[in-house]
């Protein structure tokens, strides 16, 4: 895939090369938050083939592979280390991935045997792309953190080709939960506004404090829960997504839920609304955890 514009600078990492596209224009971007990932990623950067493959069958349950092409070329919006890349590039072509952090350094040693992936500093204003380049785009957990979601969006679809797909993965505003789920959210929520603010490393310190004393005991409950047959009070209890996963994902998604200066979140509706306008149709919801996750057609 060719670059539609020349880079600013292009960066050089022992040997790898990574392009850069960012500028002093900043327009629809949280620089402090995009700060905030690159001291995550750095910090979480391990991530083992099984989890990469659990994880990411839940995350892309939705795609229709088969209806991709035979050689399709895919696009990642705000890659992170790379995780997302790692799983798609044995499914398609060639992955473009692009991030404005410096979790592209992450990626590199992620991705090091993956030849068919490519990494670029970009955001989502700068996709250094032709429009309608790409058979499958995707982002996750990427563009509630931008202060316009809807026009990152639309940005995104413009590189889908007609008839090919956008798969999104948005914060959920606990739409389909009940009020005491939504209270103790609420109360998490006074937290991250307080924590986000804190200096790097404090920062990452309450958030493994966090990640000990509340969400362990809470996945442990939904453990237990399950364990006795109690399968639907199980998967109601808050933080139960993280029962099967280790407890290296539960450190780092507690530093993703709280240490993050900007965070937004969309009913499924609204979700739905937004992929609507950005031109996309036959929209599918996955019904499974992370909600939500959602996949569309470009018109």
């Amino acid at each position: 895939m060719k670059f539609n514009k020349s880079p600013q600078v292009i960066h050089n990492n022992r040997g790898y090369k990574i392009p850069s596209f960012i500028d002093d224009n900043h327009q629809n971007i949280d620089l402090k938050t995009v700060e905030s990932f690159g001291q995550e990623w750095s910090k979480f950067a391990n991530f083992s083939k099984i989890e990469i493959e659990d994880i990411g069958n839940d995350y892309f349950d939705i795609v229709p592979w088969q209806k991709l092409g035979d050689s399709p070329q895919a696009l990642d919006v705000g890659c992170g280390t790379g995780r997302w890349a790692s799983y798609v590039s044995g499914m398609v072509a060639k992955v473009e991935a692009i991030d404005p952090s410096e979790a592209v350094w992450s990626a590199v040693k992620l991705l090091k045997d993956k030849p068919n992936v490519r990494i670029s500093i970009a955001d989502v204003d700068r996709i250094p792309f032709e429009k309608e380049s790409f058979d499958f785009v995707y982002s996750l957990g990427v563009l509630h953190h931008i202060p316009d979601t809807e026009k990152a969006m639309k940005s995104c679809v413009k590189m889908v080709k007609k008839g090919g797909y956008f798969l999104v993965y948005l914060y959920y505003n606990l739409d389909n939960r009940g009020v005491l789920f939504r209270f103790i959210f609420q109360l998490s929520n006074v937290l991250r506004w307080t924590i986000s603010k804190l200096p790097s490393g404090l920062k990452k310190l309450i958030c493994d404090i966090l990640a000990i004393m509340v969400y362990c005991p809470l996945v442990g409950t939904s453990i237990l829960l399950h364990s006795i047959g109690l399968k639907k009070l199980s998967n109601k209890t808050p933080l139960s997504y993280y029962k099967k996963t280790s407890f290296n994902v539960i450190r780092n998604d507690s530093l993703d839920r709280f240490g993050t200066p900007l965070e937004q979140r969309f009913s499924k509706e609204e979700i739905r609304t937004m992929m609507l306008k950005a031109g996309l149709d036959n929209i599918v919801f996955s019904e499974h955890q992370p909600y939500w996750h959602a996949i569309g057609q470009k018109k």
